[in-house]
C-alpha cells in the first residue's frame, strides 16, 4: 500500500503536473504544425518549383515484384518534417525569448529599500523622544 501512496504524492506533484499538461499541449501543437506545413506551406511551394509535391518524392531501391511492395527512399516526406521541425523550433525560441524579456523586466525592478536594522530603529525612537521633550 505504501507504494500507491508514494506513486499518489509524485504524480500529484505540482512539476509532474506541468510537465504531462505541457507534454500534451506540445502534442497538439505538433499536430497543428504538420498541417500547416502539409497542407498549406508545401502545396505552393511545390508549385513554384514546378508542381512538386513533395509527399511523392522518392527513390525507388527495389522495384515492386508480385505481392511485394516496392522499397522506397522518402526523401519528399524527410523534406517536410524537417520543415515541421523548423516551424516547431522557430515558435520555441520565440516563446523563450518572450518569457527571458518578461523575466529581465522583472529583475530591473528596483529592490524595495531594505527595511531599517533593529538598532537604527530605537535610534530613531530615542531621537523622537529627546526632539519630545526639548520642545
Amino acid at each position: 500500500m505504501s507504494m500507491m501512496t508514494e506513486f499518489k504524492a509524485f504524480a500529484m506533484r505540482g512539476n509532474v503536473m506541468d510537465m504531462a499538461v505541457g507534454i500534451i499541449i506540445g502534442a497538439a501543437f505538433g499536430k497543428i504544425v504538420s498541417s500547416f506545413v502539409g497542407d498549406v506551406l508545401m502545396p505552393p511551394l511545390g508549385l513554384v518549383l514546378g508542381g512538386v509535391d513533395f509527399s511523392d518524392l522518392t527513390v525507388t531501391l527495389k522495384e515492386a515484384s508480385g505481392e511485394v511492395a516496392a522499397v522506397t527512399l522518402n526523401y519528399g516526406m524527410f523534406i517536410q518534417t524537417v520543415v515541421d521541425f523548423l516551424i516547431i523550433a522557430f515558435a520555441i525560441f520565440m516563446v523563450i525569448k518572450a518569457m527571458n524579456s518578461l523575466k529581465k523586466k522583472e529583475e530591473e525592478k528596483p529592490a524595495a529599500p531594505p527595511a531599517p536594522s533593529a538598532q537604527e530603529t530605537l535610534l530613531a525612537e530615542i531621537r523622537d523622544l529627546l526632539k519630545s521633550r526639548n520642545s
